[in-house]
Parts: structure tokens; sequence; C-alpha cells
């Protein structure tokens, strides 16, 4: 009975941390402290009217603070890593309070990365979330402090539409910090056009010499912020 007891407060345990870890997300709220669970905080917010009622609508950025999810780095890089999740929360200003449009708690990167450890926090240079024009941006930059050269950006537009946040537009950059070499690629999932600039440098006029070629393709349903993951990105990456 001991043994067992045992075992059930294991379970119980290791159930209320991993709920601590993505917990519940209230539908509405009075504000957009409501919506932060105990235990988080917000660390990024941009405002602006996301579904034209003349409102101002968040998109907030929250992160758990659990010191459990800060671990020793045994490898390259700082001295320990902070691994607490994080989530993209998009809420709708109504007359009285704010209420939850798109929740996203598997596409936001934590601040370091527990297999490459010379990787800085993909939000910290950008900023995170954008609201301009009616859409929302997030933004991602990758970099690493030992082992490449390269930096990637990554933005990825939604709208709402269609009674959701709709991907619309995917624009990436890479350059290297050593030879200045730049390519750009910008996708129009309204249009289904994209182009792609390559033959650029950052450093060099006179090998700065950018080729940019458009072409049609073709892309099913368009996808929602809810349901993007670092796979879909992937896929965008190579259409």
């Amino acid at each position: 009975m001991r043994n067992i007891t045992g075992l059930m407060l294991l379970l119980i345990s290791a159930q209320l941390f991993a709920q601590s870890n993505n917990p519940q997300i209230p539908k509405t709220g009075i504000n957009t402290n409501a919506f932060v669970p105990k235990g988080w905080k917000i660390i990024y917010r941009a405002k602006g009217d996301l579904n034209k009622d003349h409102l101002p609508d968040e998109a907030i950025i929250i992160q758990n603070t659990n010191p459990e999810n800060i671990i020793k780095n045994e490898g390259m890089g700082i001295d320990k890593l902070n691994l607490n999740p994080r989530m993209l929360l998009v809420l709708f200003k109504t007359s009285g309070n704010y209420s939850l449009q798109s929740k996203n708690a598997i596409f936001i990167p934590t601040e370091n990365n527990e297999e490459n450890t010379c990787l800085a926090d993909p939000l910290e240079e950008t900023g995170a979330i954008n609201i301009k024009n009616g859409t929302l941006t997030l933004s991602y930059q990758y970099w690493l402090s030992c082992g490449s050269y390269w930096v990637n950006n990554a933005d990825y537009t939604f709208r709402f539409q269609n009674q959701k946040m709709e991907l619309i537009g995917f624009d990436a950059e890479s350059y290297s910090r050593s030879s200045g070499e730049q390519t750009t690629t910008s996708v129009n999932f309204s249009t289904r056009k994209k182009s792609e600039t390559s033959g650029g440098n950052m450093f060099s006029d006179k090998t700065n010499k950018p080729k940019t070629v458009w072409k049609k393709f073709n892309w099913g349903r368009l996808l929602t912020l809810d349901k993007m993951t670092e796979e879909l990105a992937q896929k965008l990456a190579e259409i």
C-alpha cells in the first residue's frame, strides 16, 4: 500500500508540473493580465485593431518562470539554459472585456535551446510580435554565438479572415556575418506567388549583385496561427 501511495503521489506531482508548463487559458478576461497563468509573465506585447472593429486588440507572448526549467549547460555557450515554455495569445477587445481568439504553445521558441546551446534567444533581437495595418507579424532571428556565421530571419504574417488568424505571408532572409552573402525569400499565400533573391552582399558594393526570380506555387488551405508548428514552418521554407 505504501508503494502504491508513493507512486500515486509521484504521478500527481508529475501531472501538476506538466499542467504548469501548459496551463489552461481562460476564454475571456477583463484585461490581458487575466489570461496570464500563475507563475507566468508577459515578455512581449503588441496592440492594434486586428478584426476591423476599431477597438485595440492585443497579442502577448507569455513565459513560464519555473526555476526547474532552468538547467545547467554541459555544452558550449552560456552556463545555464532557460527552457521555460512560451505561449502566444491573441486577444480581441470587446466592449467590456477581452476574448481569446488564438493560442499557440508549440511554435514559440524557448529562450535557450538544449540541443543547440550556442543559439541566441530567437525573439530578443526582433521584438517578437508586431501589429500593423490589421495584420500580426511573428518574427524570429536565429544566430549562433559559436559554430556558424550565418544569421537567419523569419517573419510570419497573419490576418484575421474566415474567423481565423490565417497565414498570408512568409518572409525569410539569410546572411553571413563573415562574407556578407545575402539571400531573401518572400511568399504571398493570397496571390500564390513567391520571390527569391540571391547574389546580394551586405558588405561589398562590388559583389552586391542581387537577382530576383518570381514564380507561382500551389498551396492548399491556408495555415492558421493556432496550428503552426516547426514542421509546417520547414515546409514553407521548401516551397
